[in-house]
């Protein structure tokens, strides 16, 4: 018995999508390592890596690209047939982009409260918004549309820390070591990274681990999200009641690409943290940015804080996820922050009290 599926139509077009993918890679520099301004005397150099400079503004572009070459180079994405992806916006962005690259249509299944500008870039790249009212059903809807249109959901969440090549390969984490070769703590002490499928930190972390590096590497968590509950309970089956509103991290239930034994300390920050973190970027630096990196930094400054009174030096690493202008009517409203009952303010004198004395305020 012989069975021969080959197709050499569809060789060609396969070919030609992952030339054009890898082409992208190829165009597009690295992103910057900025220096985030602290005293010299403190002895602790902190880092953002910006990852909103990529062609679609996030950090999901990167992970958009390995997905993409992973599903073709297994065989699941084809001419004409529909990409379906669960996502809160930022990576449906970048999806939207490689999906229109090859070709191909392309839906994101997202929750309604998503944010107006991440739904016009999604449609920007010619993909379109589904929306659904209940978070919890995202996966399903997600492969159900996949299904009915003869198409293939990516299901981010699953492969996302598989796709990439964690060993290197011009992956985020060989980036931040190669862009630090030259400043004077090049190893850094702690990279801090947030979790929305939890791929991130484990590129990071597996690849500090391979290298044979002395970098731990800490997942801050939001709100409303189960994977600080779920780390701590050593607990696979942890459950979240309500959705996270800071885009793009925390999630409902423990995601299969969230490697918890990689990574080496959670914290939990509130949600008025995040926020007041990422208004003290922009005062600081000069730039916006979304509500995950506001996360990300309150516990990198956090870390900072904790090595400068124990006298350590070294340095910490922290993403600039995605850029503030999608969160204009979020993150940066007043108005918003007060339909939330959220309040910045203490936050934000926590933050200013440690930027000027380098400690953390006593209670």
């Amino acid at each position: 018995m012989d069975a021969d599926r080959s197709d050499a139509a569809y060789r060609a077009w396969l070919k030609e999508a992952v030339r054009l993918v890898r082409a992208d890679a190829n165009r597009s520099a690295d992103t910057h390592l900025l220096r985030f301004p602290l005293p010299d005397r403190w002895g602790v150099d902190l880092y953002l890596k910006d990852e909103s400079t990529h062609p679609t503004g996030s950090l999901k572009h990167r992970l958009a690209r390995s997905l993409f070459l992973y599903g073709l180079c297994n065989g699941w994405i084809r001419p004409g047939r529909p990409v379906v992806e669960a996502s809160s916006g930022s990576t449906a962005v970048s999806e939207a982009y490689f999906a229109k690259l090859i070709g191909v249509p392309f839906i994101a299944v997202m929750p309604r409260g998503t944010s107006r500008e991440k739904c016009r870039l999604i449609e920007f790249h010619g993909g379109t918004c589904h929306f659904v009212d209940d978070t919890r059903t995202l996966y399903e809807q997600a492969a159900r549309l996949a299904s009915d249109g003869g198409g293939h959901y990516m299901d981010q969440f699953t492969y996302a820390e598989r796709a990439t090549d964690w060993r290197g390969n011009n992956n985020i984490a060989e980036s931040i070591y190669e862009q630090l070769r030259l400043e004077r703590y090049p190893v850094p002490a702690w990279i801090v990274a947030t979790a929305g499928t939890g791929g991130t930190s484990a590129t990071i972390a597996r690849y500090a681990h391979y290298m044979g590096h002395d970098t731990r590497v800490c997942v801050p968590d939001p709100e409303n999200s189960c994977f600080f509950d779920g780390w701590t309970r050593h607990d696979p089956a942890a459950t979240s009641s309500s959705g996270s509103r800071i885009e793009g991290i925390g999630r409902p239930r423990m995601e299969p690409s969230f490697v918890t034994g990689a990574i080496d300390r959670m914290m939990k920050v509130p949600d008025a943290a995040s926020v007041a973190a990422v208004r003290t970027l922009e005062r600081i630096v000069g730039r916006k940015a979304g509500g995950s990196t506001g996360t990300g930094l309150w516990s990198a400054l956090r870390i900072v804080a904790e090595m400068v009174e124990r006298g350590e030096r070294g340095s910490v690493v922290t993403l600039i996820c995605d850029g503030g202008d999608r969160y204009l009517d979020k993150y940066y409203s007043d108005g918003w922050l007060a339909e939330q009952g959220l309040d910045i303010a203490p936050y934000t004198a926590a933050l200013d009290h440690f930027l000027l004395h380098g400690s953390r305020p006593r209670s």
